[in-house]
């Protein structure tokens, strides 16, 4: 019974490695995507939303520090929306949702083309308090998180076109 397990998982590795998936990080700091996403500049962001999410996109792409010719543009357009929600008896707000969303478009700088045209988004609730200060700190740190998911998602859209055959 034993060789016929083996038989059975040699069987399936073979199919798995037929199957044409492969890593998106394949050669490390010198493969296709890590080149591919430190090639990209990212344009100027209005806002201190813009400044929180043009820094997180910097730090994903690495480009800390690396002095790389650009070959791709990010350019990214944000929409940051804070709305009262849950009304107390006293017709105080209770709770905030902080929404921050991003159309981004990925610009082949040679050609001009768009390469990647889509959206990325994230909210957050937030609880109001009797202290100002803390709702505000609440709404600020809500911003901060919110920015580094919404450039989580954008670079995780990249690297999916940056791996993706031409």
């Amino acid at each position: 019974m034993t060789g016929a397990r083996l038989a059975v998982v040699l069987g399936l590795l073979a199919a798995l490695s037929a199957c044409g998936m492969r890593p998106i990080y394949a050669g490390g700091s010198q493969g296709v995507v890590a080149q591919g996403l430190a090639a990209v500049e990212v344009s100027p962001i209005a806002g201190r939303e813009g400044w929180l999410v043009r820094n997180a996109l910097n730090d994903r792409l690495g480009q800390a520090g690396v002095d790389v010719t650009p070959r791709y543009r990010l350019d990214v357009l944000l929409d940051d929306q804070l709305e009262g929600l849950g009304l107390l008896t006293d017709d105080t707000i209770g709770r905030e949702r902080r929404t921050l969303r991003a159309r981004y478009q990925l610009v082949d700088l040679d050609s001009g083309m768009v390469l990647v045209d889509a959206t990325a988004g994230s909210d957050a609730g937030i609880d109001v308090v009797s202290s100002e200060y803390a709702t505000i700190a609440a709404e600020q740190t809500a911003l901060e998180n919110l920015a580094q998911q919404v450039a989580d998602r954008i670079v995780t859209r990249l690297t999916l076109a940056l791996n993706s055959p031409s």
